[in-house]
């Protein structure tokens, strides 16, 4: 892929990280999944490379970059095979989320070890019963002297079990209007009344996928993240790099499946020519291409955007990015699929398994009709039905 309009510095890390994916490769990443294992190996690799803490602050041992660095990165892993879905989360939406709006002690104690990878956060906002709607979240903070207790439940969490926190969105009534307003908390994983149950998935993926329960947790005043009036602003200032590195994580999954499919239309021959010689075969691999380019330069834009400090313009930039990326990687992965034959569902060749995984930038962090409510009200001005 070209890469002419991002930086010297940005083509080196791409350079960089694609020859670190190259040494673990997709057949690491299904092993480990396959025995319930964690990618520990690459993670460490990448952490000592100072890749996952290149987005934080330098004072704290990150990279000094933005989430344009983050996102290059995880894509590059990506389209050697071997993404790291933690990344999302604990750099990329908690890091943030601490590094702009955490207390100084919060600030020490976190991002020192997210950025060298020795800790790790996972994200709970979704909950059984609302889905994509923040404002329906029932998991609620009160008040008891200087301490918060938290109750509630959240599904579909990653990497619960391995993290050593989670930063909860939870919801506190605003003693002026009693109405309720969303929050931010960080749970050890160790808290007394928080459990996890392991949700089982046909996803083959070394990170599980879990349903928490909170009951009547106590945390103390130290475990709110930032100011208590500006939870909603907190909140979408982790959920902009979570959409850009979904973003990313799609789009280096797109690359790896064409790049396959692309291989094997080169050398398979069936008539006299090799099949990647017919239009038939060509085309649809061409277009794949296209649309992971196109897909790719909308991510860079909400990178740059969010980067630059434009919260709003991310905000659309992000969420176009998001949707793009996950078509384009759905309609790859198919035609990689497609391509391969009775070959494209063997494990031999790897691809089978992504037909689940290219899905799942479709629906998280956010569906892709939530992303078209978004476009519709908010940059077309549509009236909303909801």
């Amino acid at each position: 892929m070209s890469t002419a309009i991002e930086t010297e510095e940005h083509n080196a890390l791409r350079a960089a990280v694609a020859a670190l994916g190259q040494r673990y490769g997709r057949d690491y990443l299904s092993r480990v999944a396959r025995e319930g294992g964690h990618p520990d190996e690459l993670w460490a690799d990448a952490a000592k490379l100072g890749y996952l803490g290149v987005n934080l602050p330098e004072e704290y041992g990150g990279g000094g970059g933005g989430i344009a660095e983050l996102s290059i990165v995880l894509e590059e892993l990506g389209a050697a095979g071997c993404p790291l879905l933690m990344m999302v989360v604990s750099p990329a939406i908690c890091g943030t989320v601490i590094a702009r709006f955490g207390t100084d002690a919060q600030k020490q104690a976190w991002l020192p070890g997210l950025a060298d990878g020795s800790l790790t956060m996972a994200f709970g906002i979704t909950e059984p019963d609302a889905g994509s709607n923040s404002h329906r979240i029932t998991t609620t903070a009160r008040r008891d002297g200087d301490d918060w207790i938290l109750t509630g439940r959240k599904v579909f969490i990653s990497g619960v079990d391995i993290a050593d926190a989670t930063l909860i969105v939870g919801r506190t009534e605003d003693a002026r209007t009693g109405s309720l307003k969303p929050c931010l908390f960080i749970v050890p994983r160790d808290a007394p009344g928080f459990t996890r149950s392991v949700i089982d998935m046909e996803l083959a993926a070394a990170e599980k996928q879990f349903e928490l329960t909170l009951d009547d947790v106590r945390l103390p005043s130290s475990a709110l993240v930032g100011d208590e009036d500006a939870g909603l602003l907190q909140l979408f200032a982790g959920l902009n790099p979570e959409r850009i590195m979904t973003a990313a994580f799609a789009i280096g999954m797109g690359r790896h499946a064409l790049a396959k499919a692309v291989d094997y239309a080169k050398t398979r021959q069936v008539w006299k020519a090799p099949i990647g010689a017919h239009q038939a075969v060509a085309h649809p691999l061409a277009q794949a291409h296209i649309e992971l380019e196109l897909a790719r330069l909308m991510m860079q834009k909400a990178a740059r955007l969010y980067d630059a400090g434009d919260d709003m313009g991310a905000g659309e930039a992000a969420n176009m990015a998001k949707y793009a990326a996950g078509e384009a990687c759905v309609r790859a992965v198919d035609q990689a699929v497609h391509t391969l034959g009775g070959n494209g569902l063997t494990r031999e060749y790897g691809l089978a398994s992504l037909i689940t995984a290219s899905r799942v930038a479709r629906i998280a962090p956010v569906s892709r009709e939530m992303i078209l409510n978004f476009i519709s009200h908010q940059t077309l001005g549509l009236p909303k039905s909801y």
